[in-house]
C-alpha cells in the first residue's frame, strides 16, 4: 500500500494588523516638520486720506490803522496719497506754525483795509481768497486747504457792547409796538363791527346797560354822533336842490352835486366799504 505523497509546502504572507497600517499611512502622509500658520493680510493703505485740524491758538493779524488786532482762527484740511491716517495726522500737527506763517503772509494785507470792528467783512473777504488755493503748490505730499474765522480784538468787542444793547433794545421796543398796534385794530374792527349792527336794533340801548357802564356810554354816544349828521346832510341836499332851481345849474353840475351827497353820506355812515 502505497502512501500518498505529501503535498509540497505554501509560502506563507504576513498581514500587518490595524495598528501597524495607522503607523504606515501616518509615517508617509505626515509632514516633516510644524505646519507654519498663514500671516495675517496687511490692512489696506486708503489712496486718499484726510485729516481736519482746528487749531485753538489764534494768528493775530493787524487791522486798519494798526492800533487794534483781528483774531483770525484757521481750520486746515490736510490730504495725502497712499498715507496712513497716523501719520498724515502727525505730520500736520508738526507743520502748524510752517501753515500758519502761510496764512497770515496771505491776510495781512487784507486785513489792513477793514476797520476792526468790521471782522464779518474781512472773513467773507479773506475766505474767497483763500478758497482754492493748497499749500505746498509743488505736489509735495502732505497738503493743506484752510478756512478762516475772524473776530474782534477784545477791546473792541468791549466797545460794540453798548451799540448793540441799545440796537436790541430798540428793536424789541418796535416789535411791542407793532404788537401792540395790531392788536388795537383788531379790537377796533371787531368794537365798530358791534356798534354797527347794534345802531338799528331797537332794544339794543336798553341791552347796552347789561354789559357794563362803560360800554352803555359809548354807545350811546356813538348813536348820538351819527344822529348829528343826519341835518347836515339834510342841509346838503338842500342846497343842492337850490342850486338846480335858483341858481341855473346845468344837467350834470346837478348831477355833481347830488353825487357829491350820495358820497358824503356813505362816507359818514360807513356804507362806501361795504359797496365796494
Amino acid at each position: 500500500m502505497t502512501t500518498p505523497p505529501t503535498p509540497p509546502a505554501t509560502a506563507q504572507t504576513s498581514v500587518p494588523s490595524q495598528p501597524e497600517r495607522r503607523r504606515w499611512w501616518h509615517s508617509i502622509l505626515a509632514p516633516a516638520g510644524p505646519i507654519p500658520l498663514p500671516r495675517p493680510p496687511a490692512p489696506p493703505v486708503p489712496s486718499t486720506v484726510t485729516f481736519r485740524h482746528d487749531v485753538p491758538q489764534p494768528i493775530l493779524i493787524p487791522a486798519k490803522g494798526d492800533a487794534f488786532d483781528f483774531r483770525l482762527h484757521a481750520v486746515y484740511t490736510w490730504t495725502a496719497q497712499n498715507m496712513v491716517y497716523e501719520e498724515l495726522r502727525l505730520r500736520a500737527e508738526r507743520y502748524v506754525a510752517w501753515a500758519g506763517g502761510i496764512v497770515r503772509e496771505r491776510a495781512v494785507d487784507l486785513s489792513r483795509q477793514y476797520d476792526p470792528h468790521r471782522s464779518r467783512e474781512l472773513e467773507r473777504a479773506l475766505n474767497d481768497r483763500l478758497a482754492g488755493q493748497r499749500w505746498p503748490r509743488e505736489g509735495t505730499q502732505p497738503y493743506f486747504w484752510v478756512q478762516v474765522r475772524v473776530s474782534p480784538d477784545e477791546r473792541v468787542r468791549e466797545r460794540l457792547r453798548p451799540y448793540w444793547e441799545e440796537r436790541i433794545k430798540l428793536e424789541c421796543d418796535h416789535e411791542l409796538q407793532k404788537i401792540r398796534a395790531q392788536q388795537a385794530d383788531d379790537l377796533t374792527r371787531r368794537w365798530c363791527a358791534v356798534l354797527q349792527s347794534l345802531e338799528d336794533d331797537p332794544v339794543t340801548a336798553h341791552a347796552a346797560r347789561l354789559t357794563g357802564e362803560q360800554f352803555a356810554e359809548v354807545f350811546r354816544r356813538y348813536v348820538q354822533e351819527r344822529r348829528e349828521t343826519v341835518p347836515d346832510l339834510v342841509e346838503l341836499l338842500r342846497e343842492a336842490v337850490r342850486g338846480h332851481g335858483d341858481l341855473g345849474m346845468g344837467p350834470s353840475e346837478y348831477t355833481e352835486a347830488w353825487d357829491a351827497a350820495i358820497r358824503t353820506y356813505e362816507r359818514r355812515h360807513g356804507l362806501s366799504e361795504r359797496a365796494n
